[in-house]
């Protein structure tokens, strides 16, 4: 278990060996989510984008997190990663280095992520590819969205955050 208590102490290995320091993330709206190129649900790119790209000059932000621990959805490395998401599905927002979301080696940001905002039925577990947390903010999880949630049906959410209606 993680001993992070604040989602600004929290980074992520980017592909390139740097780190991702959550504490630039300060004053915006995140949405983090699992991806795998290789899902049923990897349609949802390109909602991510879209949403991305609407609301990023308003301080919005998406951080996604390759992982291959649903059914071997994600093989590729980082590299294959990063290209197969920009040219397929024109991805902007930034990619994490590949990791794990469950388990032993889970990602630091995930376990505080999980201990933050249960699932259905109080379970931490990641059930799936492409679920979903929403960071108000002040580093809070405000809401917390199962694979079948699509980028669209979030937009409102999102939108009442930046508009600090939420």
């Amino acid at each position: 278990m993680s001993s992070t208590t604040n989602f600004y102490d929290l980074k992520a290995d980017l592909p390139n060996g740097n780190s991702y320091n959550f504490d630039d993330l300060k004053g915006k709206v995140v949405l983090i989510v699992n991806v795998a190129s290789e899902c049923g649900f990897t349609p949802q790119y390109k909602g991510l984008q879209a949403l991305y790209d609407k609301y990023k000059e308003r301080g919005f932000l998406i951080l996604g997190f390759p992982c291959n621990q649903f059914g071997g959805q994600e093989p590729g490395d980082d590299a294959t990663i990063a290209s197969f998401c920009e040219r397929n599905h024109g991805v902007t927002f930034p990619l994490m280095k590949k990791s794990d979301v469950n388990g032993d080696n889970t990602n630091p940001v995930y376990e505080w992520l999980k201990n933050e905002k249960a699932g259905i039925l109080g379970l931490t577990r990641i059930k799936w590819n492409f679920e979903k947390f929403l960071v108000d903010q002040e580093g809070k999880v405000v809401n917390r969205w199962a694979s079948t949630t699509t980028p669209q049906t979030i937009d409102t959410a999102v939108e009442k955050l930046l508009a600090g209606t939420e």
